[in-house]
């Protein structure tokens, strides 16, 4: 592998190694990513992009040698898919972080992959605009690890996923030819729609260097949001299901179900739910419900008794620091589970009408396991994410087997195996249960024209 290393920094004009790194810590770090899957052998190189003339020539070097390719963000995925697998070269287009344009006039913004959610939205809010997906990572992830994995988080209800945020893509491919796709347009259906195939596409297709991303104005006034705690999952479903079908849309419905609820009261401590809700919430199931815009209040208030109604204690945040509180409770949900063990966090989704049902599916299936399965849902769009604690570094078979049965019960219920995180390695294995093999072979086919020597992130999805 000396061989690929010597004609990389040949190619990329990097004689010192601070392009093409070696090093066992960077190598080693590259193996692994946010859901704690680690790669059992290594990469040999990790190439630190700064230009997409760099990606290029790591495409045109590693195509010739027919080495493979693991396309890398900010690290932050939950599927293993881009994690450096043996004898790969890990192409990290992190430091590829400058927003090159911001049009006001248009709403939208050209940016290179490796620009942060949070950097972006920095940017971009002193001119009263936002970039609409929200993933729970959004200080941490990067725009081009949302586009490839088709992100979504707790605005999706109203805004949509990343997939509608993309007006058009600037991808090297295999072979370090560059390509763009889409349009700076917000209407365009001249020939087939690649930008939407290549995102959610996860590295096999192309590698991202650039984005057309369209902005939105942020919403006027405070927002307005509710706390409501219920004796069951399936009220509380239902009444994230009814706010959901009012006149007025959510930004967010966020749903915690009694064993996340409850280990986030321990590691919290009971003092902040009774502050927060008015109650330990003891064995209850937390909703949390947010509007915006100009009329957020009304809205929140009409809100109200559809909550009632399906037997829930509600609050309404009446400060910037109460509403601070109900929304701790969501973002604490992970911290609470990672200071429990290890954890592997899970993505489903289901239709909003079969939520409820989910929920049980998860509970029957941790009680026939033996394992505690505390579940966070994005309500207001069905996708749900159950997690599974446990001790050491790997993930014991019998909570394999515990998700084995969790995925299998959304597909029956109509839903998918993944929601937003994407299949990469650790759901590659269901991925012909989901979509039948003759779809399956469209996609490896749809693979193979883009990719012909299979070199762009082998063994991941398919």
């Amino acid at each position: 592998m000396d061989t690929v290393v010597t004609a990389l920094r040949s190619a990329l004009q990097d004689p010192d190694g601070t392009v093409v790194r070696t090093e066992p810590g960077v190598l080693d770090t590259a193996r692994t990513d946010k859901s704690g899957w680690i790669a059992p052998g290594g990469p040999v190189a990790v190439v630190e992009a700064r230009t997409v003339e760099h990606v290029q020539a790591t495409l045109r070097t590693c195509s010739a040698l027919g080495v493979p390719v693991v396309p890398r963000g900010a690290g932050t995925g939950l599927a293993g898919g881009a994690n450096g697998t043996e004898g790969t070269v890990v192409l990290s287009v992190a430091r590829m972080d400058r927003i090159v344009e911001v049009s006001v006039e248009d709403e939208l913004a050209v940016v290179e992959p490796g620009v942060l959610n949070g950097a972006l939205n920095a940017a971009v809010a002193e001119h009263g605009l936002r970039f609409a997906p929200d993933p729970a990572s959004a200080a941490i992830a990067s725009v081009g690890g949302n586009i490839a994995t088709n992100a979504g988080g707790l605005r999706c209800v109203k805004y949509g996923v990343t997939r509608e945020a993309v007006l058009g893509l600037d991808v090297v491919l295999a072979d370090g030819r560059l390509v763009s796709t889409g349009h700076r347009t917000v209407k365009g259906v001249t020939g087939l729609d690649l930008t939407a195939l290549l995102v959610g596409s996860e590295g096999t297709l192309g590698v991202i260097v650039g984005a057309t991303v369209r902005l939105v104005p942020i919403p006027a006034g405070e927002p307005a949001t509710l706390g409501a705690v219920y004796p069951t999952v399936q009220q509380a479903a239902a009444a994230a299901a009814a706010v959901v079908a009012g006149a007025d849309r959510p930004s967010t419905v966020e749903l915690l179900d009694a064993l996340a609820l409850e280990g986030i009261a321990a590691y919290l401590g009971p003092e902040v739910i009774v502050e927060t809700v008015g109650s330990t919430a003891a064995g209850g199931v937390f909703l949390l419900v947010e509007f915006d815009g100009p009329g957020a209040t009304e809205a929140a208030l009409g809100a109200v008794p559809r909550l009632q109604a399906e037997g829930g204690t509600v609050h309404l945040a009446g400060s910037a620091t109460e509403r601070e509180r109900l929304l701790t409770i969501r973002r604490s949900f992970h911290a609470a589970m990672e200071s429990r063990g290890r954890v592997l966090i899970e993505d489903v989704a289901v239709p909003r009408s079969r939520l409820a049902e989910m929920f049980a599916r998860v509970e029957e299936i941790g009680r026939e396991h033996g394992v505690s399965i505390p579940t966070v849902a994005h309500a207001g769009d069905g996708n749900l994410h159950p997690n599974f604690v446990f001790d050491g570094d790997e993930v014991p078979q019998h909570v394999w087997d515990a998700a084995d049965a969790v995925f299998r019960a959304a597909i029956e219920l109509s839903g998918t195996l993944t929601g937003e995180h994407g299949v990469g390695v650790l759901k590659r294995r269901w991925i012909g249960d989901e979509l039948g093999e003759d779809v399956l072979e469209l996609q490896r086919g749809i693979r193979r024209v883009f990719d012909p020597a299979g070199i762009l992130n082998p063994g991941k999805v398919f």
